[in-house]
């Protein structure tokens, strides 16, 4: 785990504790999404399939969902342990 430089309080106000990105390796529960399931939650989320490549089409659905639209942006570190995307997002290109 990797740690930044910001402290975040407890519950304790006299204790802090360093807030921490994890560096997480897709498990076996996480998949890489294919692109037509990607487009299906896009079309759920009432997003308009127009000339978008997957990471922008990933980013609109982030947005749409109230998230940060951090697809592939995050240089292997995620807070966002929650992610369908997360497998994709983390993988390494071979």
């Amino acid at each position: 785990m990797d740690f930044i430089g910001t402290k975040k309080k407890t519950d304790d106000s006299r204790k802090t504790q360093p807030l921490a990105f994890v560096k997480v390796a897709p498990g076996p529960k996480t998949k890489v999404m294919t692109m037509a399931e990607i487009e299906q939650k896009a079309i759920s989320l009432g997003i308009q399939l127009c000339q978008m490549n997957k990471t922008e089409l990933i980013h609109s659905i982030q947005k749409a969902e109230g998230n940060t639209s951090c697809f592939k942006t995050t240089n292997g570190q995620c807070l966002h342990t929650d992610c369908c995307f997360m497998a994709d997002c983390l993988a390494v290109k071979k």
